[in-house]
């Protein structure tokens, strides 16, 4: 069961740019965006309710959308505009708009209720307009449930294995990393500490490190403001503060995810990685080449386990002692479905 009235990161604000349009399923409903002449940014269903073509194969002229069969337009709000040949436009030709919206360069899209769609719970990423920042954004589709998405970034002791050659460094540190969960019905955070250990080699290149280095990983999700996780990860020289909120003199990786299902076996993951490190320094470019082999490696490993759930769909999981944050957000998510369910009964 999906979760409706949430909202979900669709895309990024340059994907759609003005006079065009993107197809796109979410939740198992085809939606088109687009994106007006006039700036203006819109998502209907993605079917022209003449004789369901598909609208994102269609045209985006002016303020309106034309399907490229016969010719119907429709404008932002999901009205036909426009029957070619006709004056009388039937009701029913009408489509369903989804809300959008936009913030820090990412479009937003709420799947639900679209009365319940409050545009003030969508979580910021300042980062992505912060001169101090640098940022590149991401796209994959991923073959696997978004569920083993927000698992896996929610239990980063998996870092220690499948990043074995990138960011993973001791597994040993990994699993004496001081770990704390905390869980307040709305929101999960987990976070790991790591002192006085050896930094992975991605993280030497980045941050320049001659000896051991304190490590820190905290991860933020909150799904009533948006299907998004917020990791903030880094190191600094041991001793000199890090976990005190001191991190100058290291360095920071801000990681956004946006964790979107398209059906229940696929998802979109749209992410951006973000870091303090100074532009010119060549840092910022050098670590987002290296980082995105590291999602890389986490698509690899969630496609693999979503082939296995297929092949075996009534095993279940066996939990062990680094699920803690993981169980409490597959709780959460859970009583959000309740919730719904209760709503819509």
């Amino acid at each position: 069961m999906f979760l409706r009235n949430m909202w979900y990161v669709a895309a990024f604000s340059a994907d759609v740019q003005p006079g065009k349009c993107l197809g796109r399923r979410f939740l198992n409903e085809p939606v088109v965006l687009f994106r007006t002449a006039s700036g203006a940014l819109s998502a209907l269903t993605d079917r022209c309710s003449h004789r369901a073509m598909p609208l994102s194969e269609g045209h985006v002229d002016g303020e309106i959308i034309r399907c490229p069969y016969h010719g119907l337009e429709f404008n932002g709000a999901g009205a036909c505009a426009r029957i070619p040949g006709q004056e009388r436009i039937p009701p029913a030709a009408n489509l369903r708009a989804y809300p959008v919206c936009e913030r820090d360069e990412l479009i937003w899209i709420w799947m639900g209720e679209p009365e319940k769609a409050d545009v003030g719970l969508i979580m910021g990423n300042p980062e992505h307009r912060d001169p101090g920042w640098s940022w590149r954004p991401y796209y994959m589709h991923v073959h696997s449930n978004w569920q083993l998405l927000v698992d896996n970034i929610l239990d980063l002791t998996h870092v220690a294995y499948i990043h074995a050659n990138t960011i993973g460094g001791n597994p040993q540190a990994h699993f004496s990393a001081d770990v704390s969960v905390q869980f307040d019905a709305e929101k999960v955070t987990l976070l790991r500490k790591m002192p006085n250990s050896v930094p992975p080699k991605t993280y030497v290149a980045a941050g320049g490190f001659k000896g051991n280095v304190d490590r820190w990983q905290m991860v933020e999700y909150q799904p009533g403001n948006g299907n998004v996780l917020r990791v903030n990860a880094g190191a600094c020289d041991v001793g000199t503060g890090a976990y005190e909120g001191r991190r100058d003199n290291g360095f920071v990786l801000l990681n956004v995810h946006g964790v979107t299902p398209e059906t229940e076996t696929t998802t979109h993951y749209i992410w951006t990685i973000c870091t303090n490190a100074p532009r010119e320094s060549g840092v910022p470019d050098a670590l987002f080449d290296q980082f995105y082999e590291t999602i890389r490696e986490d698509e690899r490993a969630l496609e693999a386990q979503q082939r296995r759930i297929n092949d075996m769909p009534d095993m279940r999981f066996v939990g062990i002692a680094s699920d803690g944050a993981v169980n409490r957000a597959r709780m959460l998510l859970d009583r959000l479905r309740e919730s719904e369910a209760a709503l819509a009964s």
